[in-house]
C-alpha cells in the first residue's frame, strides 16, 4: 500500500504539472490568433471574430462535458478494478463524440449567418463572421475530440503524450497564423485556416494512439451502447458543459451590454481581455483538470487520507495562485494590452482601465473552479453543475446587467468581481457540507 501510494504521488505530480502546462500553452496559442487578426486586419475583425466565437464554443461544449465527465467515471472504474469494463465505456464516449461532432457541424454551418445577425453583426461584420465560422466549423470534431482526449490522457497515465500533442497544435497554429495573415495577407480567413488545421493535429494524433495497439491503461475497442453509462458521464460533466455554456452566454451578453454603450470597440477591448483572460484562468483549470483524475482514483479506491491531503494541498496552492496571478495582471495590463491595440491610443487607454479592474477576479475564481472540478471527480455532478451553473448563469449575468445601471461602463468590468464572490460563498458552503459524505474532512 505504501510503494502503491508514493507511485499514485508521484504520478499526480506529473499529471498536474503537464496538465497545467497544456492549458497554458493551449491558451497561449489561442491567443496568438487574436493578437495577429487585431494588428494586421483591424479592430473591426477582431470584433467580428469574437463575436462569433461564443457560438462556436457552445457548439463544442460536449467535447468538454464527455471528457471531464467521462474521465471521472472510467478513473472511479479503474479504481474498482474493472479495466474492461473501463475501456469500453471510453470507447462508447469517443464513438458518440465523433456523431454528435457531425451533427453539429453541419448544423452550426446551417445557422451560421442567422446567428451572427441576432449577435449583432451588421452588414460590415456579417461576412466575416460567417467566413471564419465556416472553416473553423470544418474542425468541430477534432475540436471535440481534442477538448476530450486532454483528460482520457490524464486517466491513462500519459499526460506527456497530451502535452506533446497539445505543443505541436499550437505551435502549427502559430506558425501559420504568422504565415497565412502576415505574410500572405489572407485574414481572417487565414487566422480560420490555422486554428482549424491545429485542431485537426490535436484531435487526430491522440484517436490514432488511442485505435492502436498502446501500452497504457485505455484503448478503443468494440462496445455496446450503454444509456446508464452515458448519462452518467454527461451528468458527471454537466458542470463543465454548463460553464462553458454559461460562459457563452455571458459573453454574448457582454458583447450585447459593449455594443449598446461603446460600439464595436467595447466589443474588441472585451475580446483583449478575454484572450489575456484565458492564459490567467487556464492556470487554474490546468491544475483542476489535472488533479482530478487522481481524486477520482482515490475516491473509487477508498483512499480517505489521501483524498483529504490533496483538498488541503490543492486549497493552499490555489491561495498562493491567486494572489501571484492577480498582481501580476495589475502589472501587466498595459503591456499585455499593447500587444493587442498599440496602434490606437484610445482605445489602448479603455483596454488598460477595463483590465486593471478585471484582475481581482483572479484572487477568487480559482477556489471556485477548482471546488467544481473536485465534485465532478467524485462523481457528483449536481453539486458541480449547481456551482458552474450559479457562477456564470445567475450571478455573472445578474451582475452584468444591474451593474452598468450604477457604474456604467465600469459595470460591465467589475460584474466577473461581484459573481466569483456570490460563487465563492457558493462553494465553500457545498464543501463543507460534503465533507462527511465523501471523507475528505
Amino acid at each position: 500500500r505504501r510503494r502503491h501510494t508514493r507511485y499514485i504521488g508521484d504520478w499526480s505530480s506529473d499529471v498536474c504539472s503537464s496538465d497545467l502546462v497544456m492549458m497554458v500553452f493551449t491558451s497561449i496559442y489561442g491567443v496568438v490568433d487574436g493578437v495577429f487578426v487585431s494588428n494586421y486586419v483591424g479592430s473591426e475583425s477582431f470584433a467580428a471574430v469574437n463575436l462569433i466565437m461564443p457560438f462556436l464554443m457552445i457548439l463544442g461544449a460536449v467535447g468538454f462535458m464527455l471528457g471531464s465527465g467521462g474521465s471521472a467515471l472510467v478513473s472511479y472504474t479503474l479504481g474498482t478494478g474493472d479495466s474492461k469494463r473501463a475501456n469500453e465505456i471510453f470507447s462508447l464516449l469517443i464513438y458518440v463524440l465523433i456523431g454528435l461532432g457531425a451533427v453539429f457541424t453541419v448544423g452550426g454551418i446551417l445557422f451560421l449567418a442567422p446567428m451572427s445577425r441576432f449577435l449583432g453583426a451588421d452588414e460590415t461584420m456579417l461576412p466575416i463572421c460567417v467566413s471564419y465560422g465556416r472553416i473553423v466549423l470544418s474542425a468541430m470534431i477534432p475540436f471535440m475530440l481534442q477538448s476530450t482526449f486532454q483528460s482520457f490522457l490524464v486517466t491513462a497515465e500519459r499526460p506527456n503524450l497530451g502535452l506533446y500533442v497539445t505543443v505541436a497544435a499550437g505551435v502549427a497554429n502559430m506558425v501559420l497564423d504568422a504565415l497565412f495573415i502576415a505574410v500572405f495577407k489572407w485574414g481572417v480567413i487565414g487566422a480560420a485556416l490555422a486554428t482549424a488545421i491545429s485542431q485537426w493535429i490535436g484531435g487526430v494524433v491522440p484517436l490514432l494512439y488511442f485505435a492502436l495497439p498502446n501500452k497504457s491503461k485505455l484503448h478503443l475497442c468494440r462496445t455496446q451502447f450503454d444509456l446508464r453509462s452515458l448519462i452518467k458521464a454527461s451528468t458527471n460533466g454537466a458542470s463543465e458543459f454548463m460553464t462553458n455554456i454559461s460562459m457563452s452566454i455571458v459573453t454574448m451578453l457582454y458583447n450585447w451590454q459593449l455594443m449598446r454603450l461603446m460600439g464595436a470597440d467595447g466589443v474588441a477591448v472585451y475580446g483583449v481581455i478575454m484572450y489575456v483572460n484565458f492564459i490567467f484562468a487556464a492556470i487554474f483549470l490546468g491544475y483542476s483538470m489535472g488533479s482530478a483524475p487522481i481524486v477520482g482514483y482515490h475516491y473509487g479506491a477508498g483512499n480517505q487520507d489521501e483524498l483529504r491531503g490533496l483538498l488541503r494541498k490543492s486549497l493552499r496552492l490555489i491561495a498562493l495562485m491567486s494572489v501571484v496571478l492577480t498582481a501580476a495582471a495589475l502589472l501587466l495590463a498595459r503591456p499585455l494590452s499593447m500587444i493587442f491595440v498599440s496602434y490606437d491610443a484610445a482605445l489602448l487607454a479603455v483596454t488598460v482601465r477595463a483590465f486593471s479592474i478585471y484582475s481581482f477576479s483572479f484572487l477568487l475564481c480559482g477556489y471556485n473552479i477548482y471546488a467544481s472540478s473536485f465534485f465532478t471527480a467524485l462523481n457528483d455532478g449536481f453539486t458541480s453543475a449547481l456551482i458552474s451553473f450559479a457562477r456564470t448563469l445567475i450571478f455573472e449575468v445578474s451582475a452584468v446587467l444591474l451593474l452598468p445601471l450604477v457604474l456604467g461602463t465600469d459595470g460591465v468590468w467589475g460584474a466577473v468581481i461581484v459573481a466569483e464572490l456570490a460563487a465563492l460563498v457558493l462553494s465553500a458552503t457545498c464543501l463543507v457540507r460534503k465533507r462527511k459524505k465523501y471523507g475528505y474532512a
